[in-house]
């Protein structure tokens, strides 16, 4: 239950004691929570809690100009908001849980905080402060070389742990990046030639790479992929996109397939969906920060002949970079309206 600061009463208001002997209404008065009937981590009006403040948070130098931040997924957020200092810098959607601040001034310390928004716009309080310095800026336009001996092994049905040697440069590897698929999903510092990437699937194959960057942001090849599964099973059921409906209209000389569905309740909001028409992968679509969260919806082109049925299915981008379970199918025929 929150705690609700209560101001000291002037003794010429009413005891609470005379209150309750005239069965006055309590909640305009004071007192507890409780005697307004508010449930534990609700607010007054009964919407719930803010998010709390983000964990796990870290800061660490890319090169002369960025800094990586990342942090722990918090309950509830629709979007995080990344400051510099008192500076809003970076607002991100609650799939990703990292992001490179970059404009900064080289050799110089910084200070990032990260705080919680839910859907209903309540902001959470910050993380704690955590610092980093950027590089010396150097004349630099020489890639790293490219991590050699990459591999890497599964950390229980959630996480992995990945190893590389280390690249050389003429000035000096600031930083690694590490890539699921083309998607970045973690960095480390120069320093280190191991990550260990979390927030991943039991039951689910994935593809790492890693890459070097120097001070000046110039980034090396991509070593050798490193493919792994986790272990355990996930049939996909819970991400993937539930209520698909599917119609055709007629526009233009043309006929176009309509398709609604209600998105997965996944950790945080997805952002991109594939279309599977006819068993293949027919178009996506990548939402930017008003991407839905009760209801989504999407028309596209299906041909000019009427009397075509079609089969359609959908599923979502998940934030660990891999596709959700498919939506159950659906058959749409041109020309008749469902």
């Amino acid at each position: 239950m929150r705690d609700i600061p209560v101001p000291a009463v002037p003794s010429r208001f009413p005891s609470l004691a005379s209150v309750l002997r005239r069965r006055g209404p309590l909640c305009a008065v004071l007192v507890l929570a409780t005697s307004c009937g508010w449930g534990v981590g609700e607010d007054a009006d009964g919407s719930g809690a803010p998010p709390g403040a983000p964990v796990g948070v870290t800061a660490e130098a890319g090169s002369a100009t960025s800094v990586h931040v990342m942090w722990n997924a918090v309950e509830g957020a629709g979007t995080y908001e990344v400051y510099r200092g008192r500076t809003l810098v970076k607002e991100v959607p609650a799939p990703h849980r990292m992001v490179d601040v970059t404009r900064l001034r080289p050799a110089t310390a910084y200070a990032f905080t990260v705080r919680a928004r839910d859907d209903d716009g309540r902001l959470g309080p910050r993380s704690r402060e955590v610092r980093a310095t950027t590089e010396a800026a150097v004349a630099d336009d020489s890639a790293p070389t490219r991590p050699a001996d990459a591999h890497g092994r599964a950390a229980g049905s959630r996480a992995v742990q990945l190893t590389w040697s280390a690249a050389t440069d003429d000035r000096g590897v600031a930083s690694y990046d590490v890539y699921q698929g083309g998607t970045k999903v973690h960095s480390v510092g120069g320093g280190q030639t191991a990550a260990v990437v979390t927030g991943l699937r039991p039951g689910t194959r994935y593809s790492f790479t890693v890459r070097a960057r120097d001070a000046a942001d110039n980034v090396s090849p991509a070593s050798a992929t490193v493919r792994l599964a986790t272990p355990g099973s996930d049939d996909g059921r819970a991400t993937a996109p539930t209520g698909l409906r599917a119609a055709s209209h007629r526009a233009d000389g043309a006929y176009y397939i309509d398709l609604t569905w209600i998105p997965p309740r996944t950790d945080g909001v997805v952002t991109e969906y594939q279309v599977q028409l006819d068993g293949r992968p027919a178009t996506s679509l990548v939402y930017g920060g008003d991407a839905p969260r009760d209801r989504a919806e999407y028309s596209f082109y299906a041909g000019q002949e009427a009397g075509v049925t079609h089969r359609v299915r959908v599923r979502a981008r998940l934030s660990d970079g891999t596709w959700g379970g498919l939506s159950q199918e659906r058959t749409v025929t041109t020309g008749t309206g469902g």
